[in-house]
């Protein structure tokens, strides 16, 4: 699905706030032209009245005109107000939906095309840009306060006669041509802005992780000038596309001025109060222009958005439909590089020097990487035919790098089952050998931090592990689920993990060095260095 569709889709279930919006912006436009033109022929009126002496003053109506204008600025104020309660509103319900579109896009996609967008690309991606395409929505209402605005001006500066009305219509085909002109040749400033934006939240993010290791080697200076020269890239962006929304403006602002100008000298023959009159419709006329010429202005940025935030929704491949019929707990077939068969239940350790494809192997089987067909095959079907929700509802994952969420215990471990009850996480963490230090801790609602920052290494280690456990599923991939632990500890997380084996029935794939946890296993599967990349890449 790309942006525009989305787009379309979210237009369509927003559509009674923004025909609100729409409603209320031309009665803003009509209401503001209407409130300058009465305010301009009172004023003048009023004035030429009492220059006329005592009982012409006396004999003019300050009552009508007055009260009009107050009830004008009543509803000008009352219909901005609900204009943009409404615009937003839609613009907001619309972002709710958009924003989850965009991370599931980004989940979705093969690892290989997931990993190269980085976390701050990703975070610009989906909070500036999706920021700039939400001023498209919030907008959407203002082509109406235009159409607004020019039947209004056009009807009052008619009475200063056709020359009047012409001049101002005149004016704003103008402004809005060359405003137009403009932006187009200014779309490469603005779409300037999105990439270096982008580029600027990369690079803090990328040193931002690493600042324990910059600190510990003196590189602060280094990763401030990386930043620095990243930052001032921005600021010459924005700064060419401010110079060049300047001319936009300065456009507007002339056209303000002719329109009232012209305006005034057309319906000079008329009088005094009905010209000012001319003159202050034909410039809220123009105007009231203003949310299209802003619109203009925006034109390069919002087309680089949305270039960008289509690239990743076309990041996520499509896959065909899971075949029916493959058993929840099925035996998995490995045709290369061994011939061999795990039946369920079965316990194996995936061995093999560093850099041989264990790690790999593990994530082709959860679908986070391609598998070539005929290679594996679970239940009898091949991985290549199952969607990645098929697969990964065999496997219970704890993956050598694990990543926690910035949360509770709780949240973290419902990650893997949303409906786990309390006696399950318990169990959870007790078979990981962490219950004693999430008790000291506080409990499961305890928040640890960024990424589990309260815990150390190890304990990080075990709650994904108990997040695994957690999720229950007929087979636990672990990936050096002992890494790093000391020996007493570890030796309580292999006996609590060879107890939950024996009670469950789960079947095991561990990829370990660890002979205390390799001894859980009785089948191995030994990868040749570069075997099975060779055997295993798509």
């Amino acid at each position: 699905m790309t942006l525009d569709q989305l787009f379309a889709r979210e237009r369509r279930a927003q559509r009674r706030h923004l025909r609100q919006a729409a409603l209320l912006a031309a009665l803003v436009a009509a209401a503001s032209v209407l409130l300058l033109g009465l305010s301009g022929w009172f004023i003048t009126a009023a004035a030429l009245a009492g220059a006329s002496g005592i009982v012409a003053a006396q004999a003019f109506n300050y009552m009508l005109p007055s009260a009009g204008i107050r009830l004008l600025a009543i509803v000008r104020t009352g219909a901005r107000y609900g204009e943009r309660l409404a615009s937003h509103a839609a613009a907001f319900g619309a972002l709710a939906h958009i924003r989850p579109a965009l991370f599931a896009a980004i989940a979705a996609a093969p690892a290989d095309r997931a990993l190269a967008l980085g976390t701050g690309e990703a975070t610009a991606r989906l909070i500036g840009d999706v920021d700039a395409i939400e001023t498209r929505f919030v907008r959407l209402s203002g082509p109406w306060g235009v159409a607004a605005a020019l039947a209004s001006g056009a009807v009052l500066t008619l009475l200063g006669g056709i020359g009047s009305a012409l001049v101002t219509m005149a004016c704003a085909a103008a402004v809005l041509i060359l405003c137009y002109g403009l932006a187009r040749r200014m779309e490469a400033a603005g779409a300037a802005v999105q990439r270096s934006e982008g580029a600027l939240r990369e690079q803090f993010s990328m040193l931002v992780d690493a600042a324990p290791e910059l600190r510990c080697f003196g590189l602060e200076p280094w990763a401030a000038e990386r930043i620095d020269a990243h930052s001032r890239t921005f600021a010459a962006a924005r700064l060419r596309h401010a110079k060049a929304a300047s001319g936009i403006e300065w456009v507007h602002a002339t056209g303000i001025g002719v329109a009232a100008s012209g305006a005034l000298a057309l319906a000079l023959p008329a009088g005094a109060a009905i010209a000012a009159l001319a003159a202050l419709a034909a410039a809220m006329t123009i105007d009231a222009l203003g949310p299209m010429v802003r619109a203009m202005t925006e034109r390069g940025r919002t087309a680089e958005a949305q270039a960008r935030l289509d690239a990743l929704l076309t990041l996520a491949q499509p896959v065909a439909d899971p075949p029916s019929g493959v058993n929840a707990a099925a035996s998995i077939d490995f045709s290369h590089p061994w011939g061999a068969r795990l039946d369920a239940g079965d316990r194996a350790a995936l061995v093999g020097p560093s850099g041989a494809g264990k790690t790999t192997l593990v994530e082709r089987l959860i679908g986070l990487r391609p598998c070539l067909p005929g290679v594996i095959a679970i239940g009898g079907t091949d991985i290549a035919r199952l969607s990645p929700d098929a697969l990964r509802g065999h496997f219970a994952w704890a993956p050598q790098d694990a990543m926690l969420i910035a949360g509770s215990v709780r949240d973290n471990l419902l990650l893997a089952r949303a409906d786990a009850s309390e006696a399950d996480l318990w169990a959870a963490l007790t078979d990981a050998a962490l219950t004693d230090r999430i008790h000291a801790l506080g409990g499961l609602d305890i928040w640890i931090g960024e990424n589990g920052a309260r815990l150390s290494g190890g304990e990080r280690r075990r709650l994904s592990l108990a997040r695994a456990y957690v999720a229950d599923a007929p087979w636990l991939l672990l990936d050096e689920p002992t890494e790093g632990l000391d020996a007493a500890t570890e030796a309580q997380v292999v006996s609590r993990l060879g107890a939950r084996l024996d009670r469950t029935g789960q079947g095991l794939l561990l990829v370990s060095h660890r002979p205390d946890a390799l001894a859980l296993c009785d089948k191995r599967l030994d990868i040749a260095a570069g075997s099975a990349g060779a055997a295993l890449a798509a």
